[in-house]
């Protein structure tokens, strides 16, 4: 018997297949350096699938127009349903690109969604708007590149995240936009014999919180039962503007793993630590982290972190928060609380003149507002706050779909999008 080992080495994902002949191993690894040089085995073929071959079929691309460039998109209508992959399996999703043009305002941007079905399943274990599916929020555009996603000129979207299915992948795209869209795809796959038992399923989940609960860490991802990989997630942030001129970013993230219940197993140190940098955040793209939107003026934040080479493993569920706590000077508590605030602090950072009084304050059980009396010395204070947040979340199941809420209704998607992010940003007008 011949077992052949397909993998993609960042994430461990292999597929074995058994052939006549003397027991031996071959490995065939689409993620090292091994994929220049090393025939494929036999079994293992590519496609691509787009609007010049809608099925992948071979020999059988770019007929549209005798051989010539005939059908290179396809249109969505308002309301309208777009299957751009349809496949029976088993195979692998290596790639997919996508660019859109006519209609593709940004006010529609969150009016689109992408949805993936696994295996036949009734319920898609993908289903996010779609910019936000793309590794950035907010449904902004900007020029980036990291280990799964990229955005060449701002202008395109690309996703490298390999997605196995077994008996059947379904990829359709909803536009709940009132405009037709012009919109241009491709999706590469390989096809492969068997997948191991042990290969995954792709999965991703979006919420948003236009007003997240003082005190109460925001979900990234909800308790998810099963054997899985937490991959990584892009959260976006419009701040709210009672804390105009503050640091939002002190929240560390929570990791649930395995049977947690009050107290997690993996915990960050704050916001701008989990995504590798420190004392606040600029824009900057790695990797596996960075901040595609830091716009301090309006309180707008996109950032991501992916766990490749920090795998975050679990064995029967998991949950991800991150808390909702920001930063500020003694100075500006005492402003916000003027204004209506009704700060609540968590911690100080104090020099020593101001120890004492700064611990006294935080010790209250209903603490009152803020003065120079009460903090003498020099303070900088962590305090819960309530932000506009939403996230995608990565990950990977042992099954083709899960038990967590579906895609939120479309009004709450785009709900104040227009005046507190394009508008702010220069984008569009009023």
């Amino acid at each position: 018997m011949k077992k052949l080992i397909i993998g993609f080495a960042i994430l461990g994902l292999t597929a074995t297949v058994g052939c006549n002949g003397p027991a031996k191993e071959e490995k065939f690894t689409l993620n090292d350096i091994e994929k220049y040089y090393k025939a494929a085995p036999s079994g293992v073929e590519t496609r691509w699938i787009s609007s010049e071959n809608k099925q992948g079929e071979k020999g059988r691309g770019g007929k549209t127009n005798k051989g010539a460039k005939g059908d290179a998109f396809s249109m969505i209508g308002p309301g309208d349903t777009l299957v751009i992959f349809d496949q029976k399996g088993p195979g692998i999703i290596t790639k997919m690109w996508v660019a859109n043009s006519f209609g593709w305002t940004q006010e529609n941007r969150r009016k689109v969604s992408i949805h993936m079905y696994w295996d036949g399943e009734a319920k898609p274990a993908v289903a996010a708007p779609f910019t936000d599916f793309f590794g950035i929020g907010l449904g902004l555009m900007r020029p980036f590149e990291n280990v799964f996603f990229s955005m060449p000129e701002g202008r395109s979207f690309n996703c490298a995240v390999p997605m196995p299915f077994r008996k059947s992948g379904r990829i359709e795209i909803v536009n709940e936009s009132d405009k037709f869209l012009m919109f241009y795809y491709k999706v590469n796959m390989v096809k492969v014999p068997q997948l191991d038992d042990d290969v995954m399923y792709f999965h991703t989940f979006w919420n948003r919180d236009t007003a997240t609960t003082k005190g109460v860490d925001y979900t990234i991802l909800p308790k998810v039962e099963g054997r899985g990989r937490y991959l990584g997630t892009n959260i976006g942030v419009i701040g709210n503007q009672k804390y105009k001129g503050t640091w939002f970013g002190e929240g560390e993230v929570k990791i649930y793993l395995d049977g947690d219940n009050r107290f997690p197993t993996l915990v960050g140190t704050g916001t701008e630590d989990y995504i590798g940098t420190g004392w606040g955040q600029g824009e900057y793209v790695n990797k596996i982290q960075g901040s595609t939107e830091s716009n301090k003026e309006h309180d707008l934040y996109t950032f991501y972190r992916f766990h490749t080479y920090d795998p975050v493993y679990f064995h029967q569920d998991c949950k991800v928060t991150i808390q909702q706590i920001g930063n500020s000077q003694k100075h500006n508590i005492i402003r916000m609380n003027e204004e209506g605030a009704a700060i609540t602090p968590v911690w100080s950072y104090v020099d020593r003149d101001g120890y004492d009084a700064a611990k006294r304050y935080l010790d209250m059980e209903n603490p009152p507002a803020v003065t120079d009396d009460e903090f003498p010395g020099g303070v900088s204070t962590n305090f819960y706050r309530s932000d506009d947040v939403s996230a995608t979340a990565y990950f990977y199941l042992d099954k083709p779909s899960s038990e967590l809420p579906g895609l939120p209704p479309l009004d709450l998607r785009i709900k104040h999008i227009k005046e507190k992010v394009y508008v702010k940003l220069g984008e569009m007008k009023e």
